[in-house]
Formats: C-alpha cells, sequence, structure tokens
C-alpha cells in the first residue's frame, strides 16, 4: 500500500525563487530516502473563504502565496524511516537550506489512500 504526504505553507510571492531551490534540495533528499515522486505547487486559484480554506489555514497575508506539496512513498514503513533520515541530513539544517517561509504556518500530514482512478 502506498502513503503520502502532504504540506499546505504560504510563501511571500518575492520569495518564490528561494522556495523553489529549498524545494528542490528537500525533494531530491526526499527521493534519495525513497519517496516515488514530489510535486510542488504554487497556487493559482485558491479562493479566500467565508469560514474555512487555504489562505485561512495558513494564515496567508496579501502578499503571500499558498503553495501545496505531495510526496508519495511506496509505503508508511519507507516513509517513517525517511523521515528520520531526513531530519538527520545535514542539506535539510536551516544553516544549509533555510527555510524561505514561516514553518510555524505550515500545515503537513501523512495520508493513506483509499481510492485512486
Amino acid at each position: 500500500m502506498s502513503y503520502i504526504d502532504g504540506f499546505v505553507v504560504a510563501v511571500a510571492n518575492s520569495n518564490k525563487e528561494n522556495y523553489l531551490k529549498h524545494a528542490k534540495i528537500a525533494g531530491e533528499i526526499f527521493k534519495e530516502y525513497g519517496a516515488l515522486k514530489v510535486i510542488e505547487a504554487w497556487g493559482d486559484d485558491v479562493p479566500d473563504g467565508e469560514v474555512t480554506s487555504f489562505p485561512m489555514a495558513v494564515k496567508a497575508s496579501a502578499d503571500e502565496t499558498v503553495v501545496f506539496s505531495i510526496a508519495f512513498w511506496p509505503s508508511k514503513e519507507v516513509r517513517d524511516e525517511a523521515w528520520r533520515n531526513v531530519m538527520e541530513d545535514p542539506r535539510m539544517h536551516p544553516d544549509e537550506n533555510p527555510m524561505p517561509f514561516d514553518g510555524k504556518r505550515l500545515i503537513y500530514g501523512g495520508f493513506v489512500p483509499i481510492l485512486e482512478l
């Protein structure tokens, strides 16, 4: 059974290139440790909501864009082991690969696929 990690974060529009650089490094590291595929998506049609929405969830300001990221893993076991390695990998440390966004507003979670068409 496969496994998926999903991430939502607000990124300053002025940091788009820095975010892309950070994401490329992180994505390559994820793949080294077993991710099958990593996708980064810059918000294009992400409306504000009245009760809840992506922008509200990450407290996006007017000069920020919501970014949605997803990593596909062959199993939860591979993902769990990969995360241990990713967190210890020096290329992911803030002094080596600083996060160009407010990590306190990052939303993430692991998901078990229940339907694929």
